[in-house]
């Protein structure tokens, strides 16, 4: 939350376990109204099972989706709701099949905790009518496209003068 502070962004934090928050996201929506959702926690691939795309090889990912999905169902446009989502190791196709912006991980590796909020302050801080360059956003994370993918997105800033 200081990140989000410090870059002069308002946020709201809320603490949940991640098998909690697909039962408390619509609501969680409804009182916010949010332009942009960060649903992450600790997830973990378990590669003794030998099958990456198998989504109970992970700890959380399950719960992630699960998630998405109810917000997608109070908002299915993806440039009104941005969503990221995942965590460390998280299986990053089926986050962003389940209707995520941008998701962890592509390589199954451990991301950054600050790598959701540097996605999310950019789309944040950027213009509404404007894409976002996706190479460039992804770049600005500690491990790259490695750590974190995604789809072309619009910022959701609007300007104003006088400010």
């Amino acid at each position: 939350m200081n990140f989000y502070k410090n870059m002069k962004i308002k946020a709201n934090g809320l603490c949940l376990n991640e098998d909690e928050i697909a039962s408390k996201i619509s609501d969680l929506i409804k009182e916010y109204r949010p332009d942009i959702i960060v649903i992450t926690g600790h997830d973990a691939y378990y590669s003794k099972k030998n099958d990456i795309n198998d989504i109970n090889n992970y700890q959380n990912t399950i719960n992630f989706v699960k998630a998405i999905k109810e917000a997608r169902k109070y908002e299915k446009n993806q440039d009104k709701l941005i969503i990221i989502a995942g965590a460390c190791q998280s299986n990053y196709e089926e986050l962003i099949k389940a209707g995520a912006n941008f998701a962890s991980s592509p390589k199954r590796i451990n991301i950054h905790a600050l790598d959701p909020a540097i996605i999310a302050s950019s789309i944040a801080l950027s213009l509404k009518n404007q894409n976002i360059d996706l190479i460039k956003l992804i770049e600005k994370t500690k491990y790259g496209s490695d750590g974190i993918g995604g789809i072309i997105t619009n910022g959701t800033m609007y300007v104003g003068y006088p400010r």
